[in-house]
């Protein structure tokens, strides 16, 4: 038996023990026996030729294997749910089924919600399900390639896309000084910053201003950030998604024609990019925010 022989079921059992830790955790989610799920995963494991878990005190850990293969789970479950909603929807203008959306705070909080309620209106079969993910290290992208959600909301330029994905940019947003209302110079103020701020994009713009000193506070996001800005605590350099509603102690000034700007786009699979329900998002997303760029990732 190969992969090839593995069923719906199987699958499910897989992606649980993976998301929960362990077979006893995994039992509970899916109404089963722990006995059962260790017996499942052992046939799993026999017919793919790998260890996909290391059991013990701690439970079921996955291995490498086990990490891939769980990714590759969640995304065949997925497009089984896809195949249903879509047969259903067949011959019809309007797009059905889950939808989920990983986005990081600027995009969730400003860039994300007029293109929901338009979709809403539109498509009102589509159940949407936003996670807020920290723009670091897999960040959303990595999201959907692990199968965790169907399109993610990304900054793009910096690094490629993981394998298997495919995206395009939406937008190209400024970054500018933002400062205390009413301060006379504010570029003599400390700096401060937060994890997610995409400094590979604006790396050698950055390196070369003499004016802007090493962070001397770290905020945990950008919203912490404008309110220590406010309080006159620094200065800080953030692009426009996170100044979007920016309060009245702060003021934003351009950086010139030079500023940085970093790319934001959608990220998805080959194959949620012909579903419906992805389908109505994306063009949604793109009549919001229509532009014609070079930096095309690809096209969906």
């Amino acid at each position: 038996m190969t992969a090839a022989d593995l069923t719906p079921q199987e699958l499910r059992i897989l992606v649980a023990v993976a998301d929960e830790g362990g077979f006893s955790a995994a039992a509970g989610r899916l109404g089963a026996t722990q006995s059962a799920v260790s017996h499942a995963v052992r046939g799993i494991e026999r017919k793919l030729g790998v260890v996909l878990f290391e059991r013990g005190r701690f439970g079921a850990r996955p291995t490498p294997g086990g990490e891939r293969a769980a990714a590759h789970a969640r995304r065949v479950l997925r497009m089984l749910r896809a195949l249903a909603a879509d047969a259903r929807g067949a011959g019809t203008a309007e797009a059905t089924g889950a939808l989920r959306v990983a986005a990081f705070r600027s995009a969730a909080l400003h860039l994300l919600p007029p293109a929901l309620e338009r979709l809403a209106e539109r498509h009102p079969g589509i159940e949407v399900t936003v996670t807020v993910v920290r723009e670091l290290g897999p960040g959303t992208a990595g999201a959907v390639a692990e199968g965790r959600a169907d399109l993610g909301i990304a900054t793009l330029g910096g690094s490629p896309l993981p394998a298997g994905l495919v995206g395009d940019v939406l937008l190209e947003e400024p970054y500018s000084l933002v400062h205390p209302a009413g301060h006379p110079a504010p570029r003599t103020l400390p700096l401060v910053d937060w994890m997610e701020n995409c400094g590979s994009y604006t790396r050698d713009w950055w390196a070369a201003q003499d004016w802007i000193p090493a962070a001397t506070v770290r905020a945990e996001d950008d919203g912490a950030v404008l309110s220590m800005v406010g309080s006159g605590l620094g200065m800080a350099i953030m692009p426009a998604l996170s100044l979007t509603g920016a309060p009245p102690a702060v003021a934003v000034t351009d950086l010139g024609p030079e500023r940085p700007s970093r790319s934001v786009g959608y990220v998805t699979t080959p194959e949620l990019a012909a579903t419906s329900a992805v389908r109505a998002l994306v063009r949604e997303l793109r009549s919001l925010h229509p532009r014609t760029t070079k930096a095309q990732v690809a096209a969906v």
